[in-house]
C-alpha cells in the first residue's frame, strides 16, 4: 500500500504528492512533517503506491520552457504547469523533474467543493469506474484523476 521514495535535488512535498497522486497534507501526516524547512534532498518519505502509472518523466534541460514542452509532447502548457504545481510563467530550471501525462488518458485536476459525482460527470463514467482508476481518492483541491481512455 505505501512505498519509500527517496527525495531528489529541487522536489518540493507538492512536487511529489503530485507524482503520487495525493496531497501535501496526507504526505506530512504519514511521515510526521511538520515544517516545509524538514523537507530536503535525499530524505526518505513514505508515499501511496502508485497502482498504475500515468505519467512519465522529463529532466528539464537549459533553455526549456513549458510552452516547448508541451508542443513536444502535444500538451497543453496550462495543465502540464498545473499538474507539475506550476503556474505558467514560473521558473523551471535544470534537472528539475516534471511529470508528462501519458497519452491514452484524460487528467483531472480537482477544484474546492468537487464531489466524486462532479469528477465522474467531467470525465462521462460511473463513480465505481472513476474509483477503480483513482484508488486514492481525497477530493482536495489539486489531486490529479485520471480516465483511461477506451
Amino acid at each position: 500500500m505505501y512505498d519509500k521514495y527517496s527525495m531528489k535535488n529541487g522536489e518540493t512535498l507538492d512536487t511529489v504528492a503530485k507524482k503520487f497522486n495525493t496531497n501535501v497534507g496526507f504526505l506530512k501526516s504519514i511521515n510526521n512533517i511538520y515544517y516545509d524547512e524538514q523537507v530536503r534532498a535525499g530524505m526518505d518519505v513514505i508515499v501511496p503506491k502508485n497502482q498504475d502509472n500515468y505519467f512519465n518523466y522529463y529532466v528539464i534541460e537549459k533553455g526549456d520552457t513549458l510552452y516547448e514542452i508541451g508542443r513536444k509532447y502535444n500538451i497543453n502548457p496550462e495543465l502540464l504547469a498545473s499538474m507539475n504545481g506550476l503556474e505558467i510563467n514560473d521558473y523551471i530550471y535544470p534537472n528539475q523533474e516534471i511529470l508528462i501525462p501519458k497519452s491514452g488518458y484524460s487528467y483531472y485536476i480537482t477544484k474546492e467543493g468537487d464531489t466524486l459525482e462532479t469528477v465522474a460527470d467531467t470525465f462521462k463514467i460511473n463513480q465505481n469506474k472513476l474509483l477503480e482508476e483513482n484508488p486514492t481518492v481525497y477530493l482536495m483541491a489539486g489531486q490529479i484523476m485520471v480516465k483511461r481512455n477506451d
